[in-house]
């Protein structure tokens, strides 16, 4: 089938549909009246001879054919925003350097990719990127931005959040195998855990309106969250740790998560910053990269 320029144009229409709920809210982000955007939702299902779309009132579901298309759409947008991103930087190319500090894993993990990216679209900011799990002090230390869990109460310094992170209870099949299973919440009082001196000495887990709060404690504790997962395959206790990290090690068999059917909390990560850096252009540009980059992450997430 020959791919005309309207056909195009209706694709990235149908993945803003699904990304934004219903058509409403389409027409709104894309700045199209509602008709117009049912106009091509009706017109690719006629060219493509295949239903994309449940509608109803104030949503719309996808059919198998339509997730299966969608990835496809999605991935049409995003190469178009990109290819917008990197025009924007012939335009006035911002230069000179930001120092940027980070916890360690999150740092490896996610920061340090998207960072590389980030550099290859501005080639003339230099960064220097501080991996370090204690709070720095970030006007002694002359720091950019600081991405931490939550917005310190700093005097003076501002915080934009970039992203939240979702988060499991884990622990290793010897573990399970040595001390058993826990079903229940209250189970988990009767448990091991490997303590993140980060953290509260409390996790709070919820179901429906149902809450339950527990004491975490055990022989081993840590500052370094990379540390902690680590104790945590070796078999010594459970922890609560962000899914990112979590996700590849229970595919591969080192941890098993539990109690699936409770929340464990989400962790809200923030871009900290000194007063009046915001009107830094090099900054907004890296903030608003770093929301891009962690939002592609979310939509990836199984």
């Amino acid at each position: 089938m020959k791919l005309s320029f309207e056909q195009l144009k209706s694709m990235v229409v149908f993945a803003q549909v699904v990304e934004q709920g219903n058509l409403t809210a389409a027409a709104k982000h894309i700045g199209l009246s509602r008709a117009v955007v049912s106009y091509h939702i009706k017109k690719l299902e006629s060219q493509l001879g295949v239903k994309l779309l449940n509608r109803s009132t104030r949503s719309v579901t996808l059919t198998d054919a339509g997730s299966a298309y969608y990835q496809s759409c999605r991935i049409i947008a995003d190469q178009a925003a990109n290819a917008n991103l990197h025009i924007e930087h012939f335009k006035n190319e911002p230069e000179g350097l930001l120092k940027i500090t980070c916890p360690v894993n999150v740092g490896l993990q996610i920061v340090v990719p998207a960072l590389n990216e980030f550099r290859r679209l501005y080639p003339k900011i230099d960064l220097d990127v501080m991996l370090t799990d204690e709070v720095v002090n970030i006007m002694q230390e002359g720091i950019d931005l600081a991405i931490r869990g939550a917005p310190l109460p700093d005097s003076g310094l501002q915080a934009s959040k970039l992203s939240t992170l979702a988060t499991c209870l884990c622990g290793s099949p010897e573990y399970f195998k040595k001390h058993g299973r826990p079903h229940r919440p209250v189970d988990l009082e009767q448990h091991d855990w490997v303590v993140y001196k980060q953290s509260a000495a409390t996790i709070t887990l919820s179901k429906g309106q149902r809450s339950y709060s527990i004491a975490v404690k055990g022989g081993i504790s840590t500052n370094n969250a990379a540390a902690r997962t680590a104790f945590i395959e070796g078999g010594h206790g459970l922890g609560r740790i962000p899914l990112y990290d979590a996700r590849p090690k229970i595919d591969a068999g080192s941890l098993e998560s539990i109690l699936d059917d409770y929340q464990a909390g989400d962790i809200d990560i923030y871009g900290v910053f000194p007063p009046g850096a915001a009107g830094s252009k090099k900054l907004r540009l890296l903030i608003d990269y770093l929301k891009e980059y962690f939002s592609k992450l979310d939509r990836q997430r199984p």
